[in-house]
């Protein structure tokens, strides 16, 4: 499927953006984001960008600037949604790059969001297709949610840093990124799936570590919720405590690992 990626202002695109945030978030009485907010963001020089097919909206990504001016602006890249019966190959990346692009046009070289750090397709694409890293771990940062992806769950999340202009990002954005390969890394887990599917911490001092997430945590949160929670306080204990111990993590593979190195 072809598609189009263009900067949002017009009011009716941008109602058209709440739509679809609202169906890709399961919250159509109260979408994520208002129109008028969506409005005033773009009014004020902000990035708002959608994309279409034929004419349709399918994808879209919005973010704003932030940081202390007298040190660092940064893009705070706040919600990238595309529709779920999509065809759009690559939609996701494309909107980033566009959205990186737009950045570097404009001096700005930093961009940072939030990602859940049990979503394994996320940590995939954030670390590793992108090039970013993932510096903190933050426990309940949202406080409660009601959307049709995290409700019931507590909202632990990774901050994502993006250099905009690093060798891993200039790597990723010509299509270079490199996925680890944990055989060769020869990590220790500190944190692996049973064969029941639940959370088996492990203890390691090894200079590389593996966490293990779960193959679908969207899904498991509807079919057994306990177990969703098992993970997210394993994941909370083994990712964030190896954070604070003075590892960073490297990379995340396809499968669901994340590499962690002693700095």
């Amino acid at each position: 499927m072809n598609h189009e990626i263009k900067e949002l202002s017009d009011l009716e695109d941008l109602r058209l953006l709440v739509e679809l945030f609202a169906v890709v978030w399961g919250r159509p009485s109260e979408p994520p984001m208002s129109s008028d907010t969506l409005r005033a963001l773009a009014h004020s020089g902000n990035y708002l960008s959608g994309a279409f097919s034929e004419g349709r909206l399918i994808g879209g990504l919005v973010g704003w600037l932030g940081g202390d001016p007298r040190e660092e602006l940064h893009m705070h890249s706040h919600i990238l949604g595309v529709l779920p019966d999509s065809e759009a190959r690559g939609l996701g990346f494309d909107l980033k790059q566009h959205q990186r692009r737009w950045c570097l046009d404009r001096g700005v070289k930093l961009m940072e969001w939030t990602t859940d750090p049990l979503v394994r397709r996320n940590a995939y694409f954030n670390l590793t297709k992108l090039g970013a890293e993932a510096p903190r771990y933050l426990v309940d940062f949202y406080g409660e949610m009601r959307d049709g992806i995290n409700a019931g769950d507590e909202s632990d999340r990774l901050l994502i840093r993006w250099r905009l202009d690093s060798r891993k990002a200039e790597a990723a954005a010509s299509g270079e990124a490199v996925e680890p390969d944990i055989a060769v890394s020869r990590g220790a887990p500190i944190l692996s799936a049973g064969p029941g599917g639940e959370p088996v911490p492990a203890a390691s001092s090894s200079r590389v570590l593996l966490c293990e997430t779960p193959a679908d945590i969207v899904g498991m949160r509807r079919a057994d919720p306990a177990l969703a929670r098992r993970w997210r306080v394993a994941v909370r204990k083994a990712l964030g405590g190896a954070l604070d111990d003075r590892y960073a993590i490297t990379g995340a593979t396809r499968g669901g690992w994340y590499v962690l190195e002693k700095q």
